[in-house]
């Protein structure tokens, strides 16, 4: 599926709420700074609104405006992610993730009830990766996503507790399809409805039966989409460099970043045709991104079973709970058919026996 970018009509006074928020931020931060122009930088993918804002003394900031999911979940997450980097900032990871603005040493957020924004720091942005990655550079993104992952495990322990999780998210969803409104509420045909409630049953079955409540959790930042970070060469070895955008921020199992991951490292690439197909993750280009992965941070049979799970989450969670949130409206819709038609069906045939044997070599 080709997306071809187009505003989004949601959150049109996304330029007002930007002047609004920074006028509030600037009078209790004794800010001095006054913007001098505006510049959209959103994908028109999501119904987020992204702006670059050029201040009168040269000076830049990012803002982001959003009424996607709970604002009280987003400024969970802007304190946990500046936690996140200050934990990071003293190590090889310093200075990787965006810093949020903050005000009396907490992320500033501002909230009008029905909209809320945040500002940035602007990262430098190095190389883009390209649509297509060679086999060299699979293998060295998969070795610097294993070290990033073991350093967020090592600063895990020093986070709060979070209010989300995925048990949670699956109850919340397994409830909107039993509702009698469900078809109505989803836009989808019985059938449909009656496909996802047997899938996210069963994702909520398997999570008991493997105590996934037990296993380590991470902060991970989910969707590595080729638009989301850049990165440097180091003795012809690419390195990770920078990363922003923090839409789909979690902590839990580092499982969840791999199908993105996937997506990245495919032969076919992914970022002008948008297809949330399973295929990736059984593609020969993912068994090297695993096998480089693993040499670094060692994966077990348990951790690549789970993957097809990890992939129902995202679809579940992200697609279909919370798609006509986040995406345009046209491209939820048809995500969403094509996950209760397509794409959860296509993950219960994924073949992991060249997976296994990567792990239990």
């Amino acid at each position: 599926m080709t997306i071809h970018p187009q505003p989004h009509p949601l959150i049109g006074d996304a330029e007002h709420i930007v002047r609004e928020a920074w006028a509030d931020y600037a009078r209790h931060a004794a800010d001095a700074r006054s913007i001098g122009a505006l510049h959209e930088m959103s994908a028109h993918v999501s119904t987020n609104r992204v702006f670059q804002i050029h201040f009168t003394d040269a000076s830049t900031l990012v803002a982001k405006v959003s009424s996607y999911g709970s604002y009280f979940l987003f400024a969970e997450d802007h304190d946990r992610l500046a936690r996140c980097s200050s934990l990071l900032r003293h190590g090889r990871w310093a200075g990787f993730l965006a810093d949020v603005l903050t005000l009396d040493k907490r992320p500033y957020t501002w909230y009008d009830g029905r909209r809320w924004c945040a500002f940035y720091g602007e990262v430098q942005r190095a190389e883009s990766l390209p649509r297509v990655l060679s086999s060299a550079d699979v293998g060295a993104l998969a070795r610097e996503i294993a070290r990033f992952h073991h350093a967020c495990r090592e600063i895990s322990s020093a986070l709060p507790s979070v209010s989300n999780s995925v048990k949670g998210d699956a109850i919340h969803l397994l409830d909107q399809l039993t509702n009698p409104f469900a078809s109505r509420n989803f836009d989808l045909p019985s059938e449909d409805i009656g496909v996802l409630v047997r899938f996210t049953h069963e994702l909520l079955v398997h999570l008991e039966a493997v105590h996934y409540d037990e296993w380590d959790k991470i902060p991970i930042l989910v969707d590595w989409n080729l638009g989301n970070f850049s990165v440097v060469r180091d003795n012809e070895e690419l390195r990770l460099f920078s990363r922003w955008d923090y839409d789909w921020f979690r902590v839990e199992s580092r499982l969840l970043d791999f199908y993105f991951l996937s997506r990245v490292s495919s032969s076919t690439g992914d970022r002008t045709s948008f297809t949330y197909s399973p295929h990736t993750l059984t593609e020969p280009r993912f068994l090297d991104f695993i096998r480089a992965y693993h040499a670094i941070n060692p994966l077990s049979r348990r951790d690549v079973e789970f993957l097809p799970y990890a992939y129902r989450i995202f679809i579940l969670n992200y697609v279909i709970r919370e798609g006509a949130r986040f995406f345009r409206a046209d491209l939820c819709s048809q995500f969403r058919r094509d996950a209760a038609r397509q794409y959860l069906d296509a993950s219960t045939r994924l073949d992991l026996r060249p997976l296994l044997e990567i792990v239990d070599a």
